[in-house]
């Protein structure tokens, strides 16, 4: 497991407490991907399933958790790509925020 990905377990750990109510998948491009569910943040596998999936560089997913680019912003202007429930995803933005 990458640096980025313990460090992206660890941010959205903090940030997001005992878990999250839904499922979604971080890919971080080049690095892995991590997986917030109910139980909690952790490092994803390739078979990890989730209600929605985004996928950004390293750069923008961590302007995103040091609060610097709002997920929105981020997804309107395409350096965030979403597939799956979008009300999940509006959900963890929220959480995020």
């Amino acid at each position: 497991m990458s640096a980025v990905i313990d460090a992206a377990v660890e941010a959205l750990s903090d940030k997001l407490g005992d878990g999250f109510d839904g499922t979604a998948k971080f890919v971080i491009e080049d690095e892995g991907a991590v997986l917030v569910d109910g139980t909690g943040v952790r490092a994803a596998t390739d078979d990890d399933t989730a209600d929605v999936v985004m996928t950004a560089d390293a750069d923008t997913f961590q302007d995103i958790l040091s609060g610097d680019l709002n997920p929105t912003a981020a997804f309107m202007s395409g350096k965030l790509k979403l597939d799956g429930d979008m009300g999940t995803a509006m959900k963890l933005g929220s959480a995020l925020g």
